[in-house]
């Protein structure tokens, strides 16, 4: 949805790619077998559908703006904005060819007016434009929820774009696979950038390359409450934390959530499980004492010694063939099968497939 000639959204096209979805999805809900009569009496009463996103952070990147700044919260305002809106307007459309979802249809026109009212009277449709209220109580609404935003951690990484709404959580970080190995990701965007700016400096990127470990907990929340506005179900959102954040700051976030009006949220502080699935290094995941450090609230809070340091050695440890392996520090690194693998663990550290 990036215009990438003109650093902008393309609105338009958003506008029409929401109306397909809303159609498509809706469709899925009639081709859809039920196995439980149960499921298929709710499934076609409230013909709930969830139409949501992915890449978010590489349209702030597209579009220069910071993610969790002023100017990119603006920017997600409008995004999701636009969204809801032409998402509710085409279910109303949809409602006028082929009728409302049935929970809000009564036995009488007088049962039905008054459920249409209740309706519009929810939480979530008291902030729509009165426009849409208006046209729900005259024409009904074929949908009773139409928005969500799902974690698609799967999906967008294996498409390449950034996951659900959550920035990158490093543009080069590790990322352990279901066997227990260790793979080295490097997000493509940062080399589409590096190609169309060949002056740029690698190590010095735009300030809207930032990632989930740069940005403060409270801009991660605040991201979230804000495009909740526009999301009548649920966010799938991790609001990331640096080591040493403690008990009073991981309640002083959830405060700021609920507040904000987010119907749920996680808080994840770094190194607080014995392993992760995402790490700024292939190592163990052992808290040192002596760098957990009080993070007090700020715009933006720019972590260092979130990782531990590496020991001095005159060796190269990396995931390039000859250099020393990152996992175990024991092997080297070399071509086997197709995959730049540790002679000693046999961590697969970099495919070529």
């Amino acid at each position: 949805m990036a215009d990438k000639e003109t650093k902008a959204v393309n609105f338009e096209k958003l506008k029409e790619t929401v109306k397909t979805g809303v159609r498509m999805q809706d469709n899925v809900i009639d081709a859809t077998p039920y196995f439980l009569e149960d499921n298929k009496v709710q499934a076609l009463g409230e013909r709930r559908v969830g139409l949501g996103v992915m890449g978010l952070a590489d349209l702030h990147i597209y579009c220069e703006k910071e993610y969790g700044s002023p100017e990119g919260n603006q920017l997600v305002d409008e995004v999701f904005e636009t969204i809801a809106t032409t998402a509710y307007r085409e279910s109303i459309e949809l409602a006028k060819e082929k009728g409302s979802f049935p929970f809000l249809i009564g036995k009488t026109d007088e049962e039905t007016k008054a459920l249409r009212q209740a309706f519009i009277n929810s939480g979530f449709m008291k902030r729509m434009p009165e426009d849409i209220r208006q046209a729900i109580l005259e024409h009904g609404i074929r949908n009773s929820h139409l928005l969500t935003v799902a974690p698609t951690g799967s999906t967008g990484t294996m498409v390449g774009v950034s996951t659900g709404l959550e920035p990158y959580f490093s543009f080069t970080y590790y990322r352990s696979g279901r066997l227990g190995k260790f793979i080295e990701v490097k997000a493509e965007i940062v080399e589409e950038y590096l190609q169309a700016n060949p002056e740029a400096d690698p190590n010095n990127l735009p300030e809207w390359f930032i990632s989930s470990m740069e940005l403060a907990p409270e801009a991660h929340a605040d991201v979230q409450c804000i495009i909740q506005r526009w999301i009548d179900s649920s966010i799938s959102k991790t609001v990331n934390a640096p080591r040493g954040y403690t008990v009073e700051q991981v309640e002083s976030v959830y405060e700021r959530l609920y507040k904000g009006g987010a119907k749920g949220g996680t808080v994840y502080v770094d190194g607080s499980r014995d392993s992760q699935v995402l790490t700024l290094k292939a190592e163990e995941n052992i808290p040192d004492t002596e760098e957990i450090v009080e993070v007090t609230e700020q715009p933006k809070v720019v972590l260092v010694n979130t990782i531990q340091a590496l020991r001095s050695t005159n060796v190269t440890i990396g995931s390039e063939v000859g250099d020393t392996c990152p996992v175990c520090r024991q092997g080297t690194v070399e071509e086997i099968g197709g995959c730049n693998t540790c002679t000693n663990c046999q961590a697969q550290l970099k495919c070529g497939l």
